[in-house]
């Protein structure tokens, strides 16, 4: 048995393919290039969604810019209730606690509320930690605009906008990560959307999993000027610190979503410097992973690239895994649905390595 699954399937999906050898990334059918840039997120969630989520209770088609524009005035009114004691958690974990208070369901109703609630949640925390007063969601408004929106306080350009558009639908999906797997095994207990949700987001927060793009701005910052960038990296590996950005589980090759967020921070039109920085670091962290680590592919991964487009958006570091989760949410939302179509309980086996009754007394 390998450790971590590594190589076990566990699951059938028509949702997302990820090519590790060939650093490729297919949604529904099709390729991420075809996507990011091109596509808003709620095109995407339309195209993840189809053929699962139930239908509108008189049976027409979902406008899903309009529905999740109404999802989000819906979880609007859990805002209210943001107290002291939320305010001094983190925001993921604030984030958590907010969507906890969402009622269950497997409908559509609850498959917008959950997806809507990262948006509105995050902004409101944000702003109350600022101590600035949350602003309420715009409905007519695109989902990653609103996003913008109830984070700065007004409304982004139509560049900012796209941009956060692109990142949201380059992460909206991705196999059967940990926090995908996660969703996928509660939804499959029929515990509900949100609480499928909530095991997403409980195992995204994890340093190892959607946590990492924090660190890359601390790792830029600490550089400060792309001569120091070598010596920097250097000395973080004779420590034994790993480079946040570099390396996945699945890629052997670069990941097809760090080019498509690179892209659309070129798009954006961010600092030149900062950016010149970041290519420069990524230059010599590939150099100094190859050699130090021949045998092991370790490429420059989705967190590198996110990292720098969140921040050219204005987003503290410290909400990065909350954005993902905003984008990742619908993602966990369609595997919960398809999980549950097929009415099987995930109950993997162990293989039991402990010691076996009586085994103490015989060595005597």
């Amino acid at each position: 048995m390998e450790a971590g699954l590594e190589s076990v399937v566990a699951a059938e999906t028509v949702l997302s393919d990820v090519d590790g050898d060939a650093g490729r990334l297919i949604l529904r059918g099709a390729d991420l290039e075809e996507l990011v840039g091109v596509s808003d997120f709620e095109a995407v969630v339309g195209r993840l969604w189809a053929g699962l989520i139930p239908a509108s209770p008189d049976g027409s088609s979902v406008d899903l810019k309009s529905a999740l524009g109404e999802a989000r005035m819906e979880v609007w009114s859990e805002v209210e209730r943001i107290d002291d004691g939320l305010l001094h958690l983190s925001p993921v974990e604030g984030l958590r606690a907010l969507m906890a208070r969402l009622g269950d369901g497997e409908g559509l109703a609850e498959a917008l509320r959950v997806t809507a609630a990262p948006a509105v949640f995050t902004g409101a925390l944000l702003r109350r930690k600022a101590g600035l007063a949350p602003l309420a969601p715009d409905p007519s408004a695109g989902h990653a605009a609103d996003l913008l929106r109830m984070i700065g306080g007004q409304a982004p350009g139509a560049g900012q906008a796209a941009a956060l558009d692109a990142y949201l639908v380059a992460v909206i999906d991705h196999g059967l990560n940990a926090s995908t797997f996660a969703a996928r095994v509660t939804a499959s207990t029929r515990a509900g959307l949100v609480s499928a949700a909530l095991a997403g987001l409980s195992a995204l927060k994890g340093p190892l999993h959607g946590g990492a793009p924090g660190p890359v701005i601390d790792m830029l910052d600490a550089i400060g000027v792309a001569s120091h960038a070598r010596v920097w990296l250097e000395a973080a590996l004779e420590r034994g610190d790993r480079l946040m950005g570099f390396g996945h589980r699945v890629y052997r090759v670069r990941d097809p979503r760090a080019d498509a967020l690179k892209a659309a921070i070129r798009r954006l039109g961010v600092d030149e410097g900062r950016l010149a920085l970041g290519e420069a670091v990524e230059a010599a962290a590939l150099e100094v992973l190859r050699t130090r680590k021949p045998d092991r592919p370790l490429e420059t991964n989705v967190e590198f690239y996110t990292a720098l487009l969140l921040e050219a958006l204005a987003i503290p570091p410290s909400a990065f895994t909350c954005i993902f989760a905003a984008g990742r949410v619908a993602g966990w939302t369609a595997h919960a649905l398809e999980q549950i179509a097929t009415g099987r309980l995930i109950r993997p086996r162990s293989v039991y390595v402990g010691p076996q009754p009586g085994a103490r007394q015989a060595a005597e």
